[in-house]
């Protein structure tokens, strides 16, 4: 814990300096990071394999490419970013001149989960370094191999004093969020954002939180099925399922949802195989504990009622669950009530689009909602 103190302070006593850094220095600094990412670019892959058999195509399209592409935005716009920007000033104030000038905040602290280990501590972080900002980062403890690859990246591009990797469980992060930050951005579940805020807010310190929800995923009678469940299958399945924005469960109309059944059962086998619980294509389950929530949620359902129409298997020893299709959910069930984060994907007839309005008003506001049909 002494060492933590210990570093924030160092940051926050250099944060004075990195924030009269001009643009270009600023972009150096984005360069390097750029240039070691890629340099470990194979230590990255091999890290998220060991953690949970996250194929390197995976890690290539979802974690590395959209870091990359963040960098890239940075160094288009930052010059712009940074300019003081000149506006109106009040009849009251005549005779002055008004304009925004925009300030680094300080040292921010970056949380970071272990579903997009790599790419959800590194993307805040480009914007961090782009503001003037130090940066200290807290990777979650379900990938360790992951944080092996990211230290290397970090000591290639910052002085500790400047951007620092701190390890460990939910008793640092105890620590941390006991500092009086200059921002926090956090991202993971809705209930650790309840602590996160709480905590900041004895500080005064902003926040951003990029938390779950369950995605509702609409399909109407006018839909392409084709291109529907190529679509679904894809950004459900990806990572497991374990995506904060993968459709969570389907509203679909019942004249469309037996064709559906079978057309994502042939593209589920098309992608991952017939035994997709021990696909390489299919990433694991993150850890023991989640793989039990998952298995578990699915034998709830199954004993309020609903029924398994594709898949359902699971494996316990790679911690592989396949892509499995449920019907006849009950809403009280855990499957409804919860974010699934997983490859169990809950099917839900209508017949009216009312029911449909009603039901996803009924929840907490979803992050993100699907809507496939040809009907505007």
């Amino acid at each position: 814990v002494s060492g933590v103190l210990q570093l924030f302070e160092a940051q926050k006593s250099k944060s004075r300096k990195i924030a009269l850094t001009n643009a270009k220095e600023r972009k150096g600094k984005l360069r390097r990071l750029e240039q070691s990412i890629l340099k470990h670019r194979d230590a990255i892959c091999e890290g998220m394999w060991k953690d949970f058999n996250k194929p390197a195509t995976e890690v290539d399209l979802t974690e590395i490419y959209p870091v990359l592409l963040e960098i890239r935005y940075a160094l288009s716009n930052l010059s712009d970013w940074m300019k003081d920007e000149n506006v109106g000033t009040p009849l009251s104030l005549f005779g002055a001149k008004s304009k925004i000038r925009f300030e680094p905040k300080g040292t921010s602290l970056i949380i970071a989960p272990w579903n997009y280990p790599f790419q959800l501590l590194l993307a805040p972080l480009v914007s961090a370094i782009a503001a003037g900002c130090t940066a200290i980062l807290k990777p979650s403890e379900y990938t360790p191999n992951t944080t092996i690859a990211l230290k290397q990246i970090m000591a290639d591009s910052f002085d500790a004093d400047e951007v620092s990797i701190i390890e460990g469980g939910v008793e640092v992060s105890t620590e941390l969020l006991k500092l009086k930050f200059d921002h926090i951005f956090f991202t993971g579940s809705p209930q650790v954002g309840k602590i996160v805020m709480s905590a900041a807010a004895k500080n005064l310190t902003s926040v951003t939180l990029e938390l779950g929800g369950k995605s509702p995923t609409i399909i109407d009678e006018t839909a392409d099925l084709d291109a529907t469940v190529s679509r679904i299958v894809w950004a459900k399945f990806i990572n497991a399922g374990q995506t904060c924005i993968a459709p969570d469960y389907i509203l679909i109309h019942e004249s469309q949802k037996d064709a559906f059944v079978k057309k994502m059962a042939t593209q589920i086998e098309k992608n991952y195989g017939k035994k997709s619980d021990h696909s390489k294509d299919l990433a694991s389950i993150i850890n023991q504990k989640h793989f039990d929530r998952l298995t578990n949620m699915l034998q709830g359902a199954v004993e309020q009622g609903a029924k398994v129409v594709f898949s359902g298997v699971s494996n316990s020893s790679e911690k592989g669950i396949a892509p499995t299709l449920i019907e006849g959910v009950s809403l009280d069930s855990a499957i409804m009530q919860e974010e699934i984060f997983g490859p169990l994907l809950p099917i839900i007839t209508y017949t009216k689009k009312e029911e449909v309005i009603d039901l996803i008003q009924s929840k907490e506001k979803p992050l993100a909602l699907y809507v496939y049909s040809k009907s505007k």
